[in-house]
């Protein structure tokens, strides 16, 4: 609450950039409490499109149960992200998830038990994920949008679409509202507190060139792809910092995802490609495939061709490891249209894929030494052990790649509670942030993923509370 020249106690005046999972759950427990909220949305459909209507609907932390004691999942959030993950964030993230999760339940949001695994104990309903390429109308993601949206209107609280956030209003070193167009026309809000949540900044091929890789537009979008780092742009200007900017989270895609949305965002190459190798066209290695999927999107990211990368496996490979994880390569690569290569040599498959025999025969061969010494981190790069197999099993597979973009790591720094924070560590007063437009609890230099819907909501879910009580 705020105090007018009268004395009179009232509402807490809000603005709210962006209308994903941060943005809403803070806009709608802000609403409950208390606040006079409004969210800006630059999406003009009823629908509109951001990640959160798409997500596959997790509820983890680095694949752990959130009901898992708070100490166990900060240990595993450290482990992630080799100690990148700011204590602060760690401890909020790791206490506070459940309960940021139990309170979108008690809003009439629907979760559902997915499968045995500690990570799929809380997944949205209904389910996305129930066959290969997107599927979101009506499905979990979506619900959660409309429910918060209703929640919201109830508690007094507007969305307003179209609206694109365009500068923020300091005032003596506060935030104190936004400028924002509608339908091409330049409005203001005057606010006590402004919350940034427009998700980070996978669409704006110039700030992936000038933090992540060399040629963005080489990267298959694997999300809505509507998030320019807007808020990322206006929190510098207003003085705040920036954390973690090199990394994304997402999953390698076989190449036909260029032109096929079949598939796309599942299924995905990450087990096969952890168990088998992925070379240049001079058939060398080009990255450590024992580190993990998102590790690998990010390798390929960097490179001056994201798309000159091929997956090679064999037989064993592809009757294993590529049966495993959600809809899973085996069988639905095929079936859902994507090219697998096969032969019954590795020269006859470098010859059907362009990449040099020599280099190929070389490098499974060495591979394959190394693996049976148990000396794979002696390669060029290192192997790490994980779950590699040898390439000894005819018929010889490949598959073209491509990095698949859902969302950025990196961006504005903030607290346990979504405060923005400047370079000295101090507050930027009135300037709150949550969700995939903030930094600091992702990456690293393993670019360790944790839990993209459980961090926004958790530090949206917090940063209402701290706000409201604040006031």
């Amino acid at each position: 609450m705020t105090r007018t020249d009268a004395g009179r106690r009232e509402p807490m005046r809000i603005a709210v950039m962006g209308g994903g999972i941060a943005g809403m759950v803070f806009a709608a427990r802000a609403a409950e409490l208390g606040g006079k909220v409004v969210v800006l949305e630059q999406g003009d459909d009823e629908l509109y499109r951001c990640n959160t209507r798409y997500t596959g609907g997790a509820f983890h932390l680095c694949f752990h149960d959130i009901d898992e004691p708070a100490e166990t999942l900060a240990t595993a959030i450290k482990a992630a992200t080799a100690d990148f993950a700011t204590d602060a964030l760690t401890e909020a993230i790791a206490a506070d998830a459940r309960h940021a999760v139990r309170w979108l339940q008690g809003k009439g949001i629907r979760l559902m038990k997915a499968g045995p695994d500690a990570w799929r104990q809380h997944f949205l309903a209904p389910p996305s994920l129930m066959q290969p390429g997107l599927h979101w109308q009506g499905r979990g993601g979506d619900m959660l949008l409309r429910t918060l949206r209703q929640r919201l209107e109830v508690d007094g609280g507007r969305l307003l679409r179209g609206a694109r956030v365009t500068r923020l209003l300091m005032a003596q070193g506060r935030c104190a509202g936004v400028e924002y167009e509608r339908h091409g026309a330049r409005h203001a809000i005057e606010a006590d507190l402004v919350m940034l949540a427009d998700g980070g900044f996978q669409a704006n091929m110039d700030m992936l060139r000038q933090y992540v890789g060399p040629a963005p537009e080489k990267l298959k979008q694997r999300g809505a792809g509507v998030s320019q780092g807007d808020a990322i742009r206006l929190a510098q200007e207003a003085g705040a910092a920036l954390v973690g900017m090199e990394n994304i989270y997402g999953h390698l895609l076989c190449q036909d995802a260029l032109h096929d949305d079949r598939l796309w965002p599942y299924p995905i190459m990450d087990m096969l490609a952890g168990a088998g190798i992925v070379v240049g066209q001079d058939g060398r290695r080009v990255m450590d495939e024992g580190l993990g999927g998102v590790y690998m999107t990010n390798a390929l990211a960097r490179l001056p061709d994201p798309q000159g990368t091929i997956l090679v496996f064999d037989r064993a490979i592809w009757d294993g490891p590529a049966t495993e994880f959600i809809l899973p390569a085996n069988p639905y690569l095929p079936l859902s249209g994507g090219t697998v290569q096969s032969a019954d040599t590795l020269p006859e498959l470098a010859a059907r894929t362009g990449v040099d025999a020599d280099g190929l025969s070389q490098t499974v061969l060495a591979y394959n030494a190394a693996l049976a010494r148990g000396a794979t981190a002696a390669l060029a790069p290192p192997r790490s052990a994980g779950a590699a197999r040898p390439i000894a099993h005819p018929p010889y597979h490949a598959v073209r790649l491509v990095p698949g973009i859902t969302f950025t790591m990196g961006g504005i720094a903030i607290d346990g509670n979504g405060q923005v924070l400047q370079a000295g560590g101090a507050p930027v007063p009135g300037l709150y942030a949550a969700g995939c437009c903030t930094g600091g609890f992702e990456g690293g230099a393993r670019s360790g993923y944790v839990g993209g819907l459980t961090k926004s909501a958790t530090i949206g879910w917090r940063a209402a509370a701290h706000a409201l009580a604040r006031s």
